[in-house]
């Protein structure tokens, strides 16, 4: 949708949009610590054993498995209000009203807040992953005593 309303001249409006979503997303995740603090200190030696000599993205994963419908819980109102305060809700409207009226496109009546917080969720775990990867591959990102020790021999 972005990029043919992007074509037909509402760049503006779509920049307007997206710094919207992207407002929203910081301020939920914010919310995201406490769950995650939850998540590793239920750890088994299992879990451990699974991270350490699992796929590169194995820590992703087990939080991916173990936090996301908290994570979606406590993000949604999070996000609506955010949506609602920054006024995103009234740019999608306006973009969605928009982009309905050209021809030949699939119309678009997606509900914003679910939407929103869906990707701010997905980005959250995207920006985990690239962190796991770092400590994973590059000894200097091994910040902690005990990432060392866990990963040193990986190195």
């Amino acid at each position: 949708m972005a990029n043919t309303l992007r074509s037909i001249g509402l760049s503006s409006q779509v920049d307007k949009f997206e710094l919207s979503l992207n407002r929203g997303a910081e301020d939920a995740a914010k919310s995201a610590k406490p769950i995650f603090i939850s998540a590793i200190k239920s750890l088994t030696f299992t879990d451990v054993w699974n991270i350490l000599t699992g796929q590169k993205d194995a820590a992703t994963q087990f939080l991916k498995r173990t936090t996301s419908t908290q994570l979606v819980s406590a993000f949604s109102p999070i996000m609506q209000k955010s949506l609602d305060q920054v006024g995103a809700t009234r740019y999608y409207t306006q973009l969605a009203g928009s982009y309905n009226q050209l021809p030949l496109v699939q119309k678009v009546q997606p509900d914003l807040n679910q939407y929103a917080t869906g990707k701010a969720v997905d980005g959250l775990f995207t920006l985990i992953a690239q962190e796991e990867a770092n400590i994973r591959e590059n000894p200097v990102a091994r910040t902690t005593e005990l990432l060392r020790r866990v990963f040193g021999g990986r190195g």
